[in-house]
């Protein structure tokens, strides 16, 4: 009986020995399956993904625009006080240099040139009676009735007389100078801008009364970065296209600012502009463009090869078989070629992704080849993924093809 207890109970730690093995390796089995990477998936790319730096000229393009200003510009000021009688022009006139075109009221005026003219009579009066006396004394100091002191009293006195008469001559002077003034005279040529005053108004000295432009030379009014300003040159030709005016027209960079505005990287530029047909008329806006020629041959790479992430630019290259991201410097960039200067990061040789991806690993396989199939082995092609299909992303406003692993 003994011998049967014991035997049942080897039995059954036998069978339990055989079942904990056989779970073991099922678990065992399920943690090998788990942990077992995926394989890699080549990427294939098409001959038009992939580009090449190379060198190439950059005309350097430089734009800036501005108002069109007249730099001849006059104001017509009242010189003397009083009501403005007549203004016979009106905005949009055109005037001639010493042109008529206003009179001030000069009854005072008048009134003050009749003052200062009774006050010339008074003192010529004062001084013909000092002579008078003078002339006397002098008989008188020959014969010895009057001392030397009384002699040279009358003599300072004619000189204090002569003097007052002067001074009321002079005053006069002034007085009807001021009243000539009163008549307003156009002083350059050109068209009338603004009326500031209406007949009847009360003027007083130098307030405005008409502004007067000649836009047969006008300016554009432009600021230029101060990264641009270096390459401008007075006295060289831009190109000018002043809005609803239709074809552009060359002007002539006239003056170049010393010195930055404040709060800004902009230093102001004017550009003179012929308007002898006067078509044109101070105010419009205006756009101006110059194309710099380049002497070297640079390192480029269209800008769709180019990305930044952080302030860093970088693009894409397959070495050895598998992807690079390599960080480069940029430079100049021709928004015409629509390429853009590698100063550093590249070499010539370089294979580069002209095209921008996304899901793109550095060190993932990439080959360039006819057709974008995944070089993968035929017995691991069930636990291969499929390349997918190019997903559309937005970069820089437009779409551009994205390449998924």
């Amino acid at each position: 009986m003994k011998k049967k207890n014991l035997a049942i109970s080897l039995a059954v730690v036998a069978a339990l020995a055989i079942a904990g093995a056989v779970g073991l390796k099922v678990v065992q089995s399920k943690n090998d399956k788990k942990n077992q990477k995926k394989p890699d998936v080549a990427l294939v790319f098409e001959p038009r993904e992939v580009t090449q730096p190379k060198r190439a000229a950059m005309p350097i393009s430089i734009e800036f625009s501005g108002p069109l200003v007249a730099p001849q510009t006059a104001v017509v000021r009242a010189k003397a006080a009083g009501s403005l009688l007549s203004l016979t022009v009106a905005e949009g006139s055109r005037v001639k240099v010493g042109q008529l075109i206003g009179r001030v009221d000069t009854t005072d005026m008048d009134n003050r040139v009749a003052e200062r003219r009774a006050m010339l009579e008074a003192a010529r009066a004062q001084e013909a009676q000092a002579q008078r006396t003078h002339a006397t004394n002098l008989q008188l100091a020959e014969q010895k009735f009057i001392s030397p002191n009384a002699l040279d009293a009358s003599r300072v006195a004619v000189e204090a007389a002569a003097a007052n008469s002067r001074v009321a001559a002079a005053q006069i002077g002034s007085v009807r100078a001021a009243a000539s003034l009163a008549t307003l005279v156009a002083p350059i040529d050109g068209i009338v801008a603004k009326r500031h005053v209406v007949a009847g108004e009360k003027l007083s000295p130098e307030q405005q009364v008409i502004t007067i432009v000649d836009v047969r030379k006008l300016e554009v009014a432009g600021s230029a970065g101060t990264h641009e300003v270096s390459l401008l040159k007075v006295g060289m030709a831009l190109t000018v296209k002043v809005e609803g005016s239709g074809a552009p027209r060359t002007g002539t960079l006239a003056r170049i600012a010393p010195a930055a505005e404040a709060g800004t990287r902009a230093i102001g530029v004017a550009v003179l502009l012929d308007n002898a047909d006067e078509s044109l008329r101070a105010g419009q806006y205006a756009l101006v463009r110059t194309t710099l020629a380049d002497s070297m041959q640079r390192l480029t790479l269209p800008s769709g090869a180019i990305s930044n992430t952080a302030g860093q630019d970088y693009a894409w290259t397959i070495e050895h078989g598998v992807l690079a991201r390599r960080a480069i410097t940029t430079g100049l960039r021709d928004a015409l070629q629509d390429r853009v200067e590698v100063l550093q990061g590249l070499h010539e040789q370089a294979t580069v992704l002209a095209l921008k991806f996304d899901n793109l690993r550095e060190g993932q396989k990439a080959s360039v080849g006819a057709r974008a199939v995944p070089a993968t082995p035929a017995s691991s092609a069930a636990a291969t993924l499929p390349m997918t299909s190019p997903i559309p992303a937005k970069v820089g406003g437009a779409p551009v093809p994205t390449k998924a692993a």
